[in-house]
């Protein structure tokens, strides 16, 4: 919502002209809360909004910004040294707590950071419709953080000692002043030198070059369910990125991607396909052959009289039901329907007898109209 030329200030507050410092306050103090980020996730553009409100609250507050505002706008702000600056602060949650208290607000307590629990790994795998069918074992590689075993995690070089960070006097935190609204406010940040653990390894491990975690390659089996359908993920928990200063790991997620197959689609726990059927067998009646992805050959029953487009239905040869023991969706088979295109002289000759020998009665529909016909046809 960020633009090149600044708003005026007694617009983004909504006050007037002449509006006393306790207006202005009040006029921020609510603004500020309506946009706080517990209540603003939908928002992607709440921060840029809660600094432009403060912003112009530490115009309107402060008697010279404000004269030199009234006189000259922005221009006489930036020309004066006296334009807001933010860039102190990370997100908009450090700017709520900055200006009004809270969690990790940086008004004192603290003390060195802790535990800090490994990241999550997400991992595609490519199965097959088969393998989703009969659910099996898959192979998993993948990149990962694990502990660095040579140092057991600590980062220091075995039988070195570990010492104080003198930059932070082990409390693995700093002071960060940063001006506000609200005059300096003092946050409190992790050491950029001991990373927040308030220790320092005499002698770094030379394996992990202090920091007690490597990255290595993993190979996983993973049981995927009968089932499972594409894009439905699998957690494995403890399986991910190892945690920092003895925090837990974090999960794994294998995200299974079912390759499409040629003869068949997936509709639910339903598998569909189309049998070609001669003109003459669906009208005489018949068995086809289609071959399962899970079990192998088929036979599907063609009744007499079978139409182009009809549902041949086989109760329970379908996709097994994912995590419902002994349930399975149903085979479909859409009955295609050919017409011979190419034809010897004995097989026309049957043919026109056949013609001749049926009557109209036999092509009716019964009572169903041509516009019922239609909306049955278009809607196949």
């Amino acid at each position: 919502m960020s633009s090149t030329v600044p708003r005026d200030p007694y617009e983004v507050l909504g006050v007037a002209r002449d509006a006393d410092d306790t207006t202005i306050k009040k006029a921020f103090r609510k603004l500020a809360r309506e946009l706080h980020p517990d209540v603003n996730k939908h928002d992607p553009d709440a921060e840029e909004k809660f600094k432009e409100a403060a912003e112009a609250y530490e115009i309107l507050n402060d008697a010279d910004r404000r004269a030199t505002y009234d006189r000259y706008g922005h221009d006489g702000l930036r020309s004066g040294g006296q334009a807001p600056n933010f860039d102190g602060f990370g997100s908009i949650s450090d700017l709520f707590d900055a200006f009004f208290g809270g969690g990790g607000g940086g008004f004192g307590g603290g003390g060195r950071t802790g535990p800090r629990q490994g990241d999550d790994i997400a991992v595609a795998v490519d199965i097959t419709l088969a393998q989703a069918y009969a659910g099996e074992k898959v192979k998993v590689g993948f990149e990962a953080i694990d502990r660095c075993e040579h140092c057991h995690g600590n980062g220091a070089e075995p039988g070195t000692p570990i010492e104080t960070c003198e930059r932070c006097g082990g409390q693995g935190i700093l002071q960060a002043v940063t001006r506000s609204p609200f005059g300096q406010v003092v946050r409190q940040v992790a050491c950029d030198r001991c990373g927040g653990d308030g220790r320092i390894p005499s002698q770094p491990c030379e394996t992990c070059d202090g920091r007690g975690l490597v990255v290595g390659h993993r190979m996983l089996e993973v049981d995927v369910p009968a089932g499972i359908a594409d894009g439905q993920r699998i957690r494995l928990a403890g399986r991910g990125h190892a945690g920092d200063r003895g925090g837990p790991p974090g999960d794994l997620y294998v995200v299974l991607q079912v390759a499409a197959d040629d003869a068949w689609l997936r509709d639910g726990d339903d598998l569909v396909t189309a049998a070609d059927i001669a003109a003459p067998l669906a009208a005489l009646g018949t068995t086809v052959t289609v071959e399962h992805p899970g079990v192998g050959a088929i036979e599907v029953d063609v009744p007499a009289g079978t139409q182009p487009g009809e549902v041949l239905s086989v109760r329970g040869k379908g996709m097994p039901a994912l995590r419902r023991q002994g349930r399975f969706g149903d085979l479909r088979v859409v009955a295609n329907v050919v017409i011979p295109r190419r034809l010897t002289g004995e097989q026309r000759d049957l043919l026109e007898q056949l013609a001749e020998s049926i009557g109209a009665d036999q092509l009716s529909d019964g009572d169903e109209s041509v516009v019922g016909k239609l909306r049955r046809l278009f809607q196949r």
